[in-house]
């Protein structure tokens, strides 16, 4: 079943970062600006805001094997579209699809996690599916201009059907791995209706302020995501190079993901996740000079950021007293529809900070400043961490 969420969880990221390499190429073919790229980028999290809370219900009502192999079709569909389409508006439109399939894979994936694995477990299996979308990115980075490009006569669209491709046969392992483990626990079948409302999950100070965090590090995740390959070519790099350096921020992400969530108890959470937004601040502060050791450094602190910030937040939302593996599809879909206004914000923002300003550096100093506020967050956080639930439970 892990191998199973992780496969998907690297279409998710594959998808993603497919779009990065290739800005100046589309931009060229399609007559679009950075503004209107910006757009894009951000299409589909704002599709992702409207329907994640919808797709967690759904998830919780229909069980992971069916819902998240729906939302890897819509994935693959999304792939096919962009390579068909011939303007701004047809690749938005291909783009947002994309937010319809995707919140499916965020909320399913810590659903499945937290139904099969007990809590000591959690921290190192999370660690490891969200490592999916990291090497998803890498592939995408490194193959994307560096080889598939060349290889398909600089036709970028060959490049998105690949992709898509994949997809569809991660879908495929998907559906046989879910078909053959048909004994799974308890946690992954349908609950009552009385188990999905938002209301009592909304009366959590833990959750209401982990959802307004939640904001911050994906405006920061997304904004640094998508236009870092476009940031390191804007200081005279080739696209090429700045693809391999992007890569190596995922590379370390991919490692974070895999160490620092299993080595954050909940002794040390909160302390683990302080550092964490502060080693995000310090890596934007860096980016703004990005040349010889400033830039490595700040590549590498902002993987760490990037790798563990989101997993460690997933932790202390999915067992906090009241939500568990039940409701772990309702929270992970209010979860990831409020996030995704940062994740709208982040890549929007530095577009159209860089048309006005015609550089990076104004819009990276609103995301070091998103930093300082998310470790405000964490240490306001400390005091409701641990306190009896005011989360009903529900009729069974």
């Amino acid at each position: 079943m892990l191998l199973g969420v992780w496969l998907l969880y690297l279409s998710f990221g594959l998808n993603i970062a497919a779009l990065a390499p290739l800005v100046p190429v589309i931009e060229s073919d399609l007559g679009m600006s950075h503004s209107a790229m910006g757009r894009v980028l951000g299409a589909w999290q704002f599709v992702f805001i409207l329907s994640a809370i919808p797709c967690g219900i759904l998830l919780d009502r229909l069980g992971p094997r069916w819902a998240m192999l729906g939302g890897a079709l819509l994935m693959a569909v999304s792939a096919f579209w962009r390579s068909i389409a011939n303007d701004e508006i047809s690749l938005l439109l291909a783009v947002g699809v994309f937010g319809l399939g995707g919140p499916i894979i965020s909320t399913g994936a810590p659903k499945v996690v937290s139904a099969w694995f007990e809590s000591r477990q959690r921290g190192l299996a999370m660690g490891i599916y969200v490592t999916g979308p990291g090497i998803g990115a890498i592939v995408g980075l490194l193959l994307t201009n560096a080889v598939l490009l060349p290889a398909l006569d600089n036709d970028w669209r060959q490049v998105l059907r690949l992709w898509g491709c994949f997809t569809l046969a991660a879908a495929v392992v998907w559906s046989v791995i879910s078909a053959k483990l048909i004994v799974a626990p308890s946690h992954l079948r349908k609950f009552p209706t009385t188990d999905l409302g938002l209301l009592p999950l909304l009366r959590h100070p833990v959750v209401r302020l982990l959802l307004l965090m939640s904001i911050g590090v994906f405006a920061i995740n997304h904004g640094i995501g998508n236009w870092l390959p476009e940031l390191l070519r804007a200081s005279g790099r080739t696209i090429t190079q700045a693809s391999h350096l992007a890569a190596l921020m995922v590379l370390v992400s991919v490692l974070s993901a895999l160490t620092i969530p299993r080595l954050a108890t909940r002794q040390y959470r909160l302390i683990v996740l302080f550092m964490l937004c502060l080693s995000s601040v310090c890596a934007t502060a860096l980016l703004r000079v990005p040349t010889g050791i400033p830039l490595l450094a700040g590549l590498i602190f902002q993987g760490i950021a990037t790798g563990s910030m989101m997993t460690i937040m997933m932790l202390i939302l999915v067992e906090t007293p009241g939500i568990g593996e039940r409701r772990a599809g309702t929270a992970g879909g209010l979860y990831f529809s409020t996030a995704e206004i940062g994740g709208v914000g982040g890549p929007v923002m530095l577009g159209v900070v860089y048309d006005a300003t015609g550089g990076f550096a104004a819009g990276l100093a609103v995301l070091c400043f998103i930093g300082l506020a998310l470790a405000c967050c964490v240490w306001v956080l400390r005091y409701f961490v641990g306190r009896p639930s005011t989360v009903t439970t529900g009729s069974r």
